[in-house]
């Protein structure tokens, strides 16, 4: 693994990559721990790039938290991942062979940059969902754990970008509610969607959702 300032690298390189995949960690993860998900896949032609959030944290809050305590923390965590996909672009890979993904904190950061960005060969959240545009307006929902709803106004078209989100039933800080809103959002745009539910209570990469990332990025 190699790094440069906040991102660190590991996997094939990308100029002779056949795909590249940038990893966004978890609150209270690393590049380092990230970067072992993408060597856990047994792929040795992907290029794997890794930002690091200050803190182990991309934002203090639930990212269903109002948009304006979201929205600092928001833009710093995609332009890092922003960062990454560029170093990746500057190695040799073309932007539609680079997949975007992460986990928790890292997997809502990932869907957010894919929901925002045109060209990328893949959007994967793993335990995640939107953050959104703005606030909806409008009192505290219950499905959204007692938090308000969001907009989700994105300028942008997605056709045939494959975007994966795997959940569990019943998450304690994704609420199903939301992913599955996240999935319509994505639809909406033109990409193909997959939601992964795996049933019961739980917080973390679903098998599922492991085997539709080797998928992708096996193609």
């Amino acid at each position: 693994m190699s790094d440069r300032g906040l991102l660190s690298f590991g996997g094939a390189s990308p100029g002779r990559a056949a795909r590249g995949l940038v990893l966004a960690h978890g609150r209270g993860g690393s590049a380092a721990d990230i970067l072992e998900l993408g060597a856990a896949l047994g792929l040795p032609d992907v290029a794997l790039a890794a930002p690091d959030a200050r803190g182990q944290s991309w934002w203090p809050t639930s990212f269903l938290a109002p948009h304006t305590q979201m929205a600092p923390y928001l833009e710093a965590g995609l332009h890092a991942l922003d960062r990454a996909v560029e170093a990746l672009v500057e190695g040799g890979l073309e932007r539609d062979r680079i997949a975007v993904a992460g986990f928790s904190q890292g997997a809502c950061l990932a869907l957010e940059y894919g929901a925002r960005s045109a060209g990328l060969g893949a959007v994967i959240g793993l335990s995640g969902g939107l953050v959104g545009t703005g606030d909806a307006g409008g009192g505290a929902v219950n499905a959204l754990y007692g938090y308000a709803p969001k907009l989700f106004d994105y300028d942008n078209r997605l056709e045939g970008t494959p975007v994966v989100i795997a959940v569990h039933a019943r998450d304690p800080h994704i609420p199903l509610a939301r992913a599955e809103e996240s999935a319509g959002v994505f639809r909406a745009m033109g990409a193909e969607v997959e939601l992964l539910v795996t049933p019961g209570e739980g917080h973390g990469i679903t098998g599922d959702g492991l085997a539709a990332m080797r998928r992708l990025l096996n193609r």
